[in-house]
């Protein structure tokens, strides 16, 4: 077996139990793997330097391929309503099925951190089949000085074999494709997909497993800070704003998806941004473009034109999902310890596809207890695989697809630090306004940072409210430099009886997905519930 690259020697591939590899290529950097993902065929050159890769027929993540497996310390404390349980002997045979398919291929190995914090973060080692991921993985995850690689010794480690194809009946699975975790033996398997954010989901999970047990809150949020020390959190899925938001250049990154709250404050668990890059521009998004058209960055699934090689953002041909990974310093005003004290605003962000929601309202923390619940976007098109349209959904926590644990443990704690902190919580829809999807037009996103501007400088605080006749939060009357109609929603639509039935029907679905919750929590956090009361169809 050729081995190349900084290893840790005590702690390898054989130890792992692979045998009769081919190569191990560990720990490289971005050069070397670009010469072997130039190599292999796996990717391109962009003309500014960005690797481009195309990801297949997965163009997103596949969470119904999930599974986690049952033993003694998972049974009471993952949420099976939404995990796939797998046994301990089916993961056992994918295991060495796993090892069995690697024998006489090339594997690159990433030893990395997930969390800036020293104190919580989790040693991760991702053997990867495909030198971009590699790469993909070693931008995201926090990568060590070199002089503590000889000591490195896992605590978690990933196995990505995109050529692997599961099998149903054996493996107990749902189809060739699969992410297998478990927690007891702090191993991942990830087979049949090309899509590299399986990776690095694989390692939020985990953190979202582990760290509530040592009082810190895991969350699906990008985070920023002030010059004055007062950070800022934004939760929400994927397209509905937290890496454009969150890339501000009047205040510092912390980073753009995943973070903690610990009791010493906030703190990145990635070194990498992840953004999506359809219809990205330098005037729109300058930081995000200028760190997605150089070299070090990784493009997923983005059209090349293959005279010039520049890339075309704005085409969607492949997917709408397409992606850009590129390492957290790429942007000038990042954070350079990943850390930060403890918020002073959460902004919980919306794409609402029917286009009713306000662009800001004030939550109180009974409203942000259930609207973080709720979980309330529209699940933005190639986001996953099959959805082609935006689609209303209920993802609560603002991450489903990511919690191993009941969300209700998660809603508590987000309540106990947002009581202890005394933080201000805002609702932004990112969305829809002047109709639903397909009617109406995207919230300008000059308007999203006015406001959030004003939010977060306090200023925003002293504005007159009304109060919301369907939600029932507070919303700002008018706010200067933003045209008073975009504030009310209602005006608008050119249809007010329309806008007055779809409005109902959002309170309804909000009702109807409350219900599951509804034994869990106090009467307060009910009472935050929409008033408008559907009658049964």
């Amino acid at each position: 077996m050729k081995e190349t690259g900084v290893r840790n020697g005590a702690f390898g591939a054989d130890k792992f139990g692979f045998k009769k590899l081919a190569a191990v290529h560990w720990n490289l950097t971005e050069a070397p793997l670009y010469e072997h993902a130039l190599r292999r065929g796996e990717a391109i050159l962009t003309n500014g330097g960005a690797l481009v890769a195309d990801t297949g027929s997965h163009t997103g993540r596949s969470p119904k391929d999930k599974f986690i497996v049952v033993d003694s310390m998972t049974e009471n404390t993952v949420w099976w309503d939404a995990n796939g349980r797998m046994s301990q002997e089916q993961f056992n045979l994918l295991l060495s099925d796993f090892i069995a398919h690697a024998e006489g291929k090339e594997l690159f190995a990433q030893d990395l951190y997930g969390g800036a914090d020293p104190a919580y973060r989790i040693k991760t080692r991702v053997y990867t089949e495909y030198a971009w991921h590699s790469l993909f993985i070693r931008t995201l995850l926090i990568r060590p000085e070199r002089s503590e690689l000889a000591a490195f010794e896992p605590d978690l480690t990933i196995v990505d074999l995109p050529s692997f194809k599961a099998d149903p009946k054996r493996h107990g699975v749902r189809s060739e494709t699969v992410i297998a975790i478990d927690f007891s033996r702090r191993i991942v398997l990830i087979g049949n997909t090309s899509y590299a954010g399986e990776i690095k989901k694989s390692v939020f999970t985990t953190l979202n497993y582990y760290l509530p047990n040592r009082g810190v809150m895991p969350m699906h949020c990008s985070a920023n800070v002030g010059p004055n020390g007062d950070s800022a959190l934004f939760f929400g899925l994927s397209g509905t704003g937290k890496t454009t938001l969150s890339a501000d250049p009047a205040r510092t990154l912390i980073g753009d998806d995943e973070h903690g709250w610990s009791p010493e404050g906030i703190f990145n668990f990635e070194g990498g941004c992840y953004a999506k890059t359809i219809n990205l521009s330098p005037e729109a998004e300058p930081e995000i473009y200028a760190a997605s058209t150089r070299f070090g960055a990784i493009l997923e699934n983005v059209i090349v034109d293959p005279d010039t090689r520049a890339p075309d953002f704005n085409d969607a041909s492949r997917t709408e999902n397409t992606r850009s990974a590129y390492p957290l310093d790429f942007n000038p005003n990042a954070s350079k310890t990943g850390r930060a004290g403890h918020p002073k605003n959460i902004i919980m962000l919306t794409a609402d596809a029917f286009g009713v929601m306000p662009p800001i309202a004030k939550l109180t923390p009974s409203q942000a207890m259930y609207h973080f619940l709720s979980g309330y976007t529209a699940k933005v098109a190639g986001t996953e695989k099959g959805v082609t349209d935006p689609e209303p959904e209920f993802s609560t926590c603002f991450g489903a697809p990511f919690l191993p644990r009941h969300p209700i443990e998660y809603g508590r704690m987000l309540r106990e630090l947002i009581r202890q902190h005394e933080v201000d919580c805002w609702l932004v829809n990112s969305g829809w306004t002047g109709g639903k999807y397909g009617v109406g037009y995207r919230m300008p996103i000059k308007v999203t940072r006015a406001l959030l501007a004003a939010a977060l400088d306090g200023s925003l605080k002293n504005a007159k409210f009304r109060t919301d006749p369907y939600f029932g939060f507070a919303v700002p009357v008018s706010v200067p430099g933003i045209d008073s109609a975009l504030l009310d929603p209602i005006s608008t639509w050119k249809d007010k009886r329309e806008f007055a039935e779809t409005a109902k029907r959002l309170v309804g679905m909000f009702q109807k997905n409350f219900v599951k919750f509804e034994q869990h929590v106090d009467a307060d956090i009910k009472a935050a519930a929409p008033e408008v009361r559907i009658a049964a169809e």
